[in-house]
This record gives structure tokens, C-alpha cells and sequence, in this order.
């Protein structure tokens, strides 16, 4: 019999449970705290349940949980994290240090089927989908590792979160629940490489996340040729869904854009990308293409990406440049995988 994960349940689904166990549904509440305030991995450490209840929950059900495999320290103060899986399949998060407080890069599937091509995390496909409580669980291990609460979280790891798209929500719910670490949604960014039919799903959930849409090209024949997925996937369509998204949730989209040399980083892209974007509440941020060995992108020169971004802002479009964190120990965008075990990477 497959165990039901207990991490993934909201306090509701938990209710259920114990009246199925012949239990009271106060409980639930109790065992909702355990598992995301006081973030135990195992039923014997709920020491307010009976004993009873706790062997009840170790036949029937489980408790999600990573093992750390490996830990990389970047000069930066970016912390690499490669943890193992239940099923021993492997993947990794980032923890970002900033002035306003820690960040987590979170993964939403083991690999990736999306096959952009400046991607590690894209090379061997995708493994599997990741639960929300495993999801959950990334959080929870590198707060109790640094001894630190975690204040922002981006959906930003291996895999694409909409075609995760049940347990990629439930666990933006579980997060955010003030009954858990309440988390607020509008410190959580969900980045996607442009899944149409999800964004507008998305959309009817209402939630005050941050979208991140990865446009990478400023028309489809570019970004045909290094983000296959946008084949099925036109630039005019997702722009007017993400219009829509802003415009019914009135959250400002990010758009992702990956510069690359000599393919998408000319002044002609630039104001390419401004023409189409100029009506819309967005902002543009920019990422110089970080190394994937595999791969034979360039980064752009500073003088290159500064001139994109002035061209971006002339025209009244709103530009950051994304810092570069953790690019020596492969945590930088686009530079995740699922690792390996002996020796790292």
C-alpha cells in the first residue's frame, strides 16, 4: 500500500484523515504545526499525540523528506544544495543571501522536458515531478540548516512549475498558509518558460505570486531556435495572455530575458522587444547567459548589455540587470541539473 504524504495535506485534507483514523479533527491542527512550524520529519517526534495516533500515522501515512548530499559554498555567499530524493533521484536548490534577507531557488521536477537550449537542468529530460511536500521540504532543510528563516522563495529550480502545475499551487497554498509559515504570496516569484493554457489556469487561482515569464527573444524565429517549447507557444499569444494575467491580477509581470551573444542581445532586439512590450505593466530582467559546458552560448559583453538595457529604458520600460550569484559552484541561472552523487560537479 502506498503511504499518503502528510506534508502534502492542507490542514482540511489532514481533518479527513483523522476522522478516517477514528480520531478527533482537532488533531489535524496539531499535526499541521509539527510539520510546518516546528518542521519534523517523523511522527515520534509529535510528543502531544498518543502514542497510539503516532502509530496509526507511521502505518498508514508518511512524512516527505530530502537527505543532503552534497553542500557547495560559493564566494558569493550562494549555497548550493544537492539533495537526494526518497526514490534516491537527485536534484538541487540554491539559497541566496541578500541585504533584506535569505532566498530559496526552488525545484518543481527532477530535470526538465522544456529543452531550452542555455539550460543545464533540460539536458537529460525530465525524471519526475517533485510533491508539494518535497517542494516543501526544500525549504524547511536549508531553514534548519542555517538556523535561519527562509523570506522569499522563487520557483526558479530544475523543471518547469506549470507543467508541475497541481502540486506547484498546492504547495504555493501550503507555504502561504498562516497556519504554517505564512509565507506572503507576494514573496514568492513562479517562473515559467511560457505555457499558455497553464498561464490562464493561473490566472483563475488569483494569487498575488510574482510571475516570471522566460521570453529570452524578442520575435518567434529566435526564440524558436533556443526555447522549443515556444513553437507550440507563440510570442503574440503569450504576451496577450500575460496582458491579461496583469491585468486581472494587477501584479506586475517580469519578463526573463537571457542575453546571449550575437544571437539575441543586438540593438535591433532590443528595440524590437520594447515595441511589443510597451503598453504592458511588466519589467524586464535581464540575465547574462551563464556557462553550461555542454552548450556553446557566450555571454554578452558589460558594454552589450548595457546598451540593451538603455534601449529598453528609453522607451520608458522599466530594466534591471540580474546580479550574478553563485556562478562558480553552478548555481547561477540556467546551471542546475540533478547532480550526481560521486564527486559533485
Amino acid at each position: 500500500m502506498r503511504k499518503q504524504d502528510v506534508k502534502s495535506m492542507t490542514l482540511e485534507e489532514l481533518e479527513v484523515l483523522l476522522g478516517d483514523l477514528g480520531e478527533p479533527k482537532f488533531r489535524a491542527k496539531q499535526i499541521f504545526d509539527w510539520l510546518h512550524q516546528k518542521q519534523v520529519d517523523e511522527f515520534s517526534a509529535m510528543t502531544n499525540l498518543s502514542k497510539s495516533l503516532r502509530e496509526k500515522l507511521e502505518a498508514e501515512c508518511k512524512i516527505s523528506k530530502l537527505e543532503v548530499v552534497q553542500k557547495q559554498e560559493s564566494k558569493d555567499g550562494t549555497t548550493k544544495y544537492l539533495f537526494a530524493l526518497e526514490n534516491d533521484k537527485l536534484m538541487e536548490s540554491v539559497l541566496m543571501r541578500y541585504g533584506y534577507g535569505n532566498a530559496v531557488c526552488v525545484s518543481t521536477q527532477v530535470g526538465c522536458r522544456m529543452g531550452c537550449k542555455f539550460c543545464a537542468s533540460t539536458l537529460d529530460g525530465v525524471e519526475g515531478n517533485l510533491t508539494a511536500g518535497e517542494m516543501l521540504s526544500q525549504v524547511y532543510q536549508i531553514q534548519k540548516d542555517i538556523g535561519e528563516r527562509v523570506g522569499s522563495v522563487v520557483l526558479m529550480g530544475s523543471g518547469e512549475p506549470l507543467d508541475n502545475y497541481d502540486n506547484t499551487v498546492r504547495f504555493i497554498r501550503l507555504l502561504n498558509d498562516p497556519k504554517g509559515q505564512a509565507l506572503g504570496q507576494r514573496h514568492i516569484t513562479l517562473s515559467t518558460c511560457g505555457l499558455i493554457e497553464r498561464i490562464h489556469q493561473l490566472q483563475e487561482e488569483n494569487l498575488q505570486i510574482t510571475l516570471a515569464v522566460s521570453l529570452h527573444a524578442p520575435n518567434d524565429e529566435i526564440r524558436n531556435e533556443i526555447m522549443p517549447i515556444s513553437r507550440k507557444n507563440h510570442m503574440e499569444e503569450l504576451l496577450l495572455v500575460c496582458k491579461q494575467y496583469g491585468d486581472f491580477t494587477k501584479r506586475r509581470v517580469t519578463f526573463e530575458y537571457a542575453l546571449i551573444r550575437g544571437v539575441n542581445d543586438m540593438p535591433s532586439c532590443a528595440e524590437e522587444l520594447a515595441g511589443r512590450l510597451h503598453n504592458m505593466l511588466c519589467h524586464v530582467n535581464l540575465i547574462p547567459v551563464n556557462d553550461v559546458k555542454e552548450r556553446n552560448f557566450y555571454r554578452s559583453s558589460e558594454e552589450t548589455i548595457e546598451t540593451f538595457a538603455q534601449i529598453l529604458r528609453s522607451h520608458g520600460i522599466e530594466t534591471t540587470v540580474r546580479r550574478k550569484l553563485g556562478s562558480d559552484i553552478n548555481a547561477a541561472c540556467g546551471q542546475l541539473r540533478k547532480g550526481h552523487r560521486a564527486g559533485g560537479r
